[in-house]
This record gives C-alpha cells, sequence and structure tokens, in this order.
C-alpha cells in the first residue's frame, strides 16, 4: 500500500505516469493542489522510457522515439524543462523516403527547399504548407484539444476542408510519385487505411510539423522527457510512487479527485463498480486499433542506404510509392500481414552519441500489424530495409524484436499493441472514450479521464492531460484556465 500523507487525503491521485499522466499533474500542482502520481513500473514515462534492451550502455527508446508533436505541444512550450534536464537534438534531415531507383525523398527544415526538390510540385507544396506553418502557433492549439469551438475558426475551417479528405482523394493534388510517396509516409502515422476519412489531417499536422518546430529526439532518450517532467512535478511539490500496480480504488489514499492515465478497458477493471451500467458497457465497446511490431537493433556501423543523404535524416519512412504504402496498410487494418509493410526507421545515434559507448549504432524500426498478432515480422521488415540499403544485414550485431503481446506487457495502454490508445477513425476522434461533449468526465463523483483514449489522442505532447486537469481544476476546484499561476 501506498504511505499516505499525514493529512491522508490529496486533492487529486493520478494512475499512470505516461506524457498525459505528468502533463495533467504539473497543471494540477501548478494551482497549488497536492497531487499524487502513482505508476506500475519502476519508472515513469509510459512511452518515453530509454532502456539497455541487449548490452550494457547501449540504449534504446521502447517505444517513442522522434517527437514532433512534444515540441508542438502548446503546454509542454510552457513548461522549462530545460532546467530540468531535457534538450533536443535536430538531425540534419528531419525525414528521408527512400524510393527504387531514383534519389530519396528529403523532407528538409526548410520549407522552400523541400519545395524545390519536389519538381513539379514545388508551388502546390509551397501553396498548401506555407499557410500551414504561418498558422501552427495558433492552429495547433485547436488541432491538440477536444471538440470545441475554435479559437482560429477560419484557419480551422480551411484546414478541416483539406483535413477531412481521405489521403487517397487529397494526393490527387500532386503531380509526382515523389511528392505522393512524401506525403503518404505522413499520412500513415493515422495507423489506418489512407482511404479513410480524416487521414489527410494527419499527414497536413506532420507536414506542418517539419517546418515550424521539426522532428527533433531528446539527448540520451526519450527517458529524458519523462524525467524532465517528473522533475519538474516534483520541484512543484507534487508527489510519485511507483512500482504500483492500481487494481481496485480502494488501493488508493483517499482523494477528491482521480485521474486515469489509462484505457477504457483498464478503468473499466478497475472502477467499474462505480460506473453506471450503460457507460460500463460503452467503455467495453471502444474500438482499440492496429497494433506494432519492433525491432531494435546494434549495428556494427550505421545502415548502408543507397542514397546517401538518408544517412543524415533522423526519421526514414520506407514502402516505396504512395500506392504500396496505401495497399500495405489496409492490409493490417484488414487482420492480414503486409508482404511489403510500411516501415518507420530512427538513427538516433547517429546524431547522439550517449547512445552507444563506442563506434557501433543502434537502430529503431516498426511495423504496423494487426491489433493482437503473434506474427514475427523480422522478416518482411528487413527486407523492405534491404530493399533501399542492400547489405543491412551484413551490419547487424544483435536485435531483440517486440510483438503486440510484448507492447501490452511493457505498457499495458497498449491493448494488443495498440500503441496509440485506441483507434482514431473519424467516429473515435473526438468522441474518445464515448461522447465528445465532455470527454473526461466519468459519470461518476470525482472520476476523470486523461489519457491518450481522449482528445486529441495519441502522440507525447501532454495536451490530453492537460485538457483533463484544466476541466478537473474548472469543475472540481473552481479554478479557470484563465487564472494559470504559471510557475517555475
Amino acid at each position: 500500500m501506498i504511505k499516505e500523507k499525514a493529512s491522508d487525503k490529496y486533492d487529486a491521485v493520478i494512475v499512470g505516469s505516461g506524457p498525459n499522466g505528468l502533463a495533467a499533474g504539473i497543471r494540477l500542482v501548478q494551482e497549488g493542489l497536492s497531487v499524487l502520481i502513482v505508476e506500475a513500473s519502476d519508472t515513469t514515462g509510459g512511452g518515453m522510457r530509454t532502456k539497455q534492451l541487449m548490452q550494457p550502455d547501449v540504449w534504446h527508446d521502447v517505444c517513442s522515439a522522434i517527437h514532433p508533436t512534444a515540441v508542438a505541444s502548446p503546454f509542454f512550450k510552457r513548461l522549462p524543462l530545460q532546467k530540468h534536464g531535457l534538450n533536443w537534438i535536430y538531425p540534419k534531415h528531419p525525414v528521408a523516403h527512400p524510393l527504387d531507383n531514383e534519389s530519396a525523398v528529403i523532407a528538409y527544415d526548410e520549407l522552400s527547399e523541400t519545395a524545390f526538390h519536389l519538381g513539379e510540385d514545388e508551388r502546390f507544396y509551397q501553396n498548401l504548407v506555407t499557410p500551414l506553418k504561418e498558422s501552427w502557433p495558433g492552429l495547433s492549439g485547436d488541432l491538440l484539444a477536444p471538440l470545441r469551438f475554435p479559437k482560429n475558426p477560419v484557419k480551422m475551417l480551411s484546414f478541416g476542408l483539406k483535413g477531412i479528405q481521405p489521403a487517397t482523394l487529397f494526393s490527387r493534388n500532386f503531380k509526382t510519385e515523389r511528392a505522393k510517396a512524401l506525403f503518404a509516409g505522413m499520412a500513415a502515422h493515422s495507423i489506418q487505411p489512407l482511404s479513410h476519412p480524416a487521414t489527410t489531417a494527419i499527414g497536413l499536422v506532420f507536414f506542418a510539423t517539419l517546418h515550424s518546430g521539426g522532428w527533433p529526439m531528446a539527448k540520451g532518450g526519450s527517458q529524458s522527457i519523462a524525467d524532465s517532467l517528473s522533475n519538474y512535478f516534483k520541484a512543484l511539490g507534487g508527489d510519485i510512487q511507483t512500482s504500483f500496480e492500481v487494481k481496485s480504488l480502494e488501493e488508493l489514499p483517499p482523494s477528491k479527485v482521480v485521474l486515469f492515465d489509462l484505457t477504457p478497458f483498464q478503468v473499466a477493471r478497475i472502477a467499474g463498480s462505480k460506473l453506471p451500467l450503460n457507460y460500463l458497457k460503452k467503455l467495453r465497446k471502444y474500438r482499440y486499433g492496429s497494433g506494432a511490431f519492433k525491432i531494435d537493433y546494434i549495428l556494427s556501423e550505421p545502415v548502408p542506404w543507397k542514397d546517401y543523404e538518408t544517412r543524415r535524416a533522423g526519421t526514414v519512412h520506407l514502402g516505396g510509392t504512395f500506392e504500396e504504402i496505401a495497399r500495405s496498410e489496409k492490409e493490417v487494418y484488414d487482420g492480414k500481414h503486409a508482404d511489403d509493410p510500411y516501415v518507420i526507421v530512427a538513427q538516433q545515434s547517429l546524431f547522439d552519441s550517449d547512445r552507444t559507448p563506442d563506434n557501433r549504432h543502434t537502430l529503431w524500426a516498426y511495423c504496423h500489424v494487426p491489433n493482437g498478432s503473434e506474427t514475427d515480422m523480422t522478416e518482411a521488415m528487413e527486407k523492405q530495409i534491404e530493399r533501399f540499403a542492400p547489405g543491412f544485414r551484413d551490419v547487424i550485431e544483435q536485435k531483440t524484436t517486440m510483438n503486440t503481446a510484448h507492447f501490452q506487457q511493457y505498457n499495458p495502454n497498449y491493448i494488443g499493441g495498440d500503441i496509440n490508445g485506441g483507434s482514431q477513425h473519424l467516429g473515435q476522434l473526438f468522441s474518445r472514450p464515448v461522447h465528445f461533449i465532455n470527454p473526461y468526465a466519468m459519470p461518476a463523483k470525482g472520476l476523470y479521464f486523461c489519457s491518450s483514449s481522449t482528445p486529441p489522442g495519441g502522440g507525447v505532447h501532454g495536451m490530453c492531460g492537460y485538457h483533463a486537469a484544466n476541466l478537473v481544476l474548472r469543475k472540481e476546484f473552481g479554478i479557470n484556465e484563465s487564472k494559470w499561476k504559471f510557475k517555475t
């Protein structure tokens, strides 16, 4: 059991210490509330953990690796995380997208340079992304929020008219296969068939982040993000208890509110006796998305990409043309395993010498698979890497894999290997986990969601926790967001 304070009571207890649990905790303690975060693992972080998976002093990001939404987060931007140990590293190129028998498509930091190298699509890319980049500071606050009247209605309307389209339809605006391929790699982060509505929105968001905040990695690994958030939370007076798995509400110390950085499946198990039956049934009908299969490598030397510029990219999207990526993502959604999967690769050690103790390198790679899949995708993934980097297998020193069961064992929020906290199809984009009017509150006194199973969904941005905490402050403590007393 948790050792309680002398007062035997907290204002709030948060179950789970992922980016949203930590964000919610920080927001609440900024207003002077007493807050306890409890975490089942021995470290905080959720998807933001870095471990020595195979050899001493060789560090691998277990889940999240590259963080465009973290640097884009309106809440994280306000926090003095650098003072608490977080430093960002920006690769030479944010993204590379290799193609067969021609040079890779490179997404450069500079919008104009990216557009220039898209040839016939230069003007369209400029006209598409320039307004996104210019309006991103305000637009990001509306996009990373629950459904509400936007603070920037005209810009949101313009974004929405494009974003609501399936990526397969929007891709017709591009003339070249190179631009279409680049767009496919961005849109496929939605972990849905590219023929689904609103998959264009994901692609546009990632285009915007490319040229505004960038696609950085955390120096030393993603654990640094968790540690800096945890250190700041504790500096403000918050308490953290690790190695405590909550199985029932009765195990928690008394508090006015409890916030769950968990998925509906877990909340139903922990707090089901307190919830109305009709609400509980809706939680149990919540849809989880496709899973992930991941490989971590130790390499004797960098990946021998055919196109040298790919060796200067932090993130590499593999899958070939738009049509190939669209086909592979559709196969996964249909419960199949793609023979030529869309693979996302991160090359952290090329830019962060803290990842290995010598001249060797790490590599992080994953693909999408059906939820709950037990299929080993190693051969299919390595074939895809070898397609664009002949001789890749020759530089592999050691590797370890994670299937969907391993992901769920590592983090119980990853139901069936779903790393997004639930499918983000249009019907569950804003109405997650149950409805869109008030997605964070439960119909039980003092119980709230604050996880990625609420808007705006998955990603290391903390905005689900931020919005949940603001609701708690208003509803339970009479404190409005406009009264925010920022503390460092």
